[in-house]
């Protein structure tokens, strides 16, 4: 479920451009808290520290105690903002929760017992539709990730929403039963799928234009039969005037 973290951040005085360029000159990364009918207050961050947090992923899933001068406020990552050529995060937005906070929030999905799965033995691919599911939840009970188990699934079938044990209090927020992944057969078996239906189309296309010219051939011969009785009884005629 959710997890805490306790993350140092300080207050910061001027918003304008000079003040967040000697802040990121200074190795911290501006940023705001807003939310739970307080007014949004400027703060910065320790661009080493909140490297760390992004490179563990389930950055937006994780509800920190920001130690602000001693006072922890619980506030939840909300977006980070990156630099459009270096990619060096520039901007963090943060967001004041209590544990009754209702939320939507994107939840990361894992894939569990591959080895397991029978598609997968058989020689399928797992592929996977949605990386993550946008959920509604209370911050109190945000999943890490969303597990699926793949062992009961065979070549071809689609895994849907249903499949997902969700904790109590946790829904989609799409309402229909989505597809998260599917067991697809790979391209070499679809390949020979394709070359063997193909083959027994163009037996079957065959088959039918060898029948049709044998019909075709049989009227024919009979056509020659018919006019040799003719040609046979006209010469009778002469010979018997």
């Amino acid at each position: 479920m959710t997890e805490h973290r306790v993350l140092a951040v300080s207050a910061r005085e001027g918003t304008g451009k000079g003040a967040t360029r000697a802040l990121r000159r200074n190795n911290f990364v501006p940023a705001t808290l807003y939310g739970g009918n307080e007014s949004a207050a400027s703060i910065a961050v320790a661009s080493r520290a909140l490297a760390i947090e992004l490179e563990q992923g389930g950055f937006y899933t994780r509800i920190y105690d920001l130690n602000l001068d001693g006072k922890k406020i619980r506030a939840l990552p909300r977006e980070v903002q990156h630099h459009p050529v270096s990619g060096v995060p520039y901007h963090v937005d943060f967001l004041r929760v209590t544990d009754r906070t209702k939320l939507r929030v994107w939840v990361p999905m894992r894939f569990a017992n591959e080895e397991s799965c029978v598609g997968l033995r058989e020689g399928g691919v797992l592929n996977i539709v949605r990386h993550e599911v946008e959920m509604h939840c209370t911050a109190g009970a945000i999943p890490s990730e969303l597990v699926v188990d793949l062992a009961p699934f065979a070549l071809g079938d689609s895994i849907h929403v249903d499949a997902v044990d969700l904790p109590q209090g946790v829904r989609p927020v799409i309402e229909r039963n989505f597809t998260i992944a599917t067991i697809a057969a790979p391209s070499a078996l679809r390949s020979e799928a394709e070359e063997a239906e193909a083959a027994e189309a163009e037996a079957a296309e065959e088959g039918a234009e060898a029948s049709a010219t044998a019909e075709g051939g049989d009227d024919k011969a009979t056509e020659g039969k018919d006019d040799k009785g003719k040609d046979d009884k006209a010469k009778e005629g002469k010979e018997g005037a």
